[in-house]
Formats: C-alpha cells, structure tokens, sequence
C-alpha cells in the first residue's frame, strides 16, 4: 500500500463483525436526532417497560444550544389516550431515561400523535412432536377455525414456555 493512502482508504478484507460497520453506517443516521448510536432505541423496551414501549417510539432528542444536559425527548404516541396516561407518567420516564444516560439528559416529553410502525413478533419456538401431537389431539374436536386458531396459538404459547 502506497505512503500517501490515509486510514479511511484501507480496504478491510475477510470477516468484519457486523456491529462494526453498522454501528458507522448508523451512527450519522442517529445523531441528527439527538440519539448518540441510537442505543436507546434499540433499548427503549427495557429503558421505559414493555407496557410504555408498546404504545410509543423516541423520535428524536433536541437540546439547548451548546448543552447536552436538560434537552426535550420528542416521543410519537399510538393514540390519544394513551398520550394521557404518558403525561401522568413523565416524572417517572425521565428519571428512567436519565437513569439509562447516568446524567440529567433529558427533562422534558414533547408528545406527537401518529401510528406506530409495525413490530415484527418473534417467530415462534417449533415443538417438539410429542407436544405437537398432544396438542393436535387436544384440538381435533374445535369445529371452528377461527377459535380452533385461537387455540392453537395459545396451546403453542403455554408449550413453550419452560
């Protein structure tokens, strides 16, 4: 390789691990909205609980001029009424998205009102056969798909679990 190539022109040849590039590619990305490598996205579920999550998205982060204290979260809300419950729940959210910083990052929710993008559900465990069988022979007597469906998934979901 020739003297005058800078680092950014080294080809990176073989197996690269995935997170290192994606967290390049990404990390322009999300730091126009205020998300340092877009770590509390990812993490929203576990920063703010399944329940809160399931009815919102971070947006985005904006503040003050030259401070990285005390900024404004811009969350998006499914619906009305949860935006109400959101509103009696701030005090808490902030302090457990201050907490995730480890620093007063946050001190206000600005809420916007839209839908949600569509969540993937994780695949579902197969089952072993002889839990399969048992839960075909459990069925076998449900005459009507939507319910036999219905129970099906359930059946699926109680079997999985350990």
């Amino acid at each position: 390789m020739s003297a005058d190539k800078t680092d950014k022109d080294k080809r990176r040849y073989g197996m690269v691990q995935v997170g290192i590039p994606v967290g390049q590619l990404t990390k322009p990305i999300f730091g126009r909205h205020g998300f340092a490598g877009g770590a509390m996205i990812v993490d929203w579920p576990a920063i703010v609980g399944a329940a809160v999550s399931s009815y919102t998205l971070p947006i985005r982060v904006r503040f003050p001029p030259n401070e990285r204290t005390g900024g404004t979260l811009e969350i998006k809300v499914a619906n009305s009424a949860f935006a109400t419950e959101l509103q009696h729940l701030e005090p808490l959210i902030l302090d457990r998205i201050n907490g995730y910083f480890g620093w007063g990052a946050v001190a206000r929710l600005k809420l916007r009102h839209g839908p949600l993008p569509p969540r993937s559900k994780p695949a579902a465990a197969p089952l072993e056969p002889k839990a399969e069988a048992r839960l075909d022979r459990m069925l076998e007597q449900v005459e009507d798909p939507d319910l036999r469906a219905a129970l099906e998934r359930l059946g699926r979901h109680v079997a999985a679990k350990p």
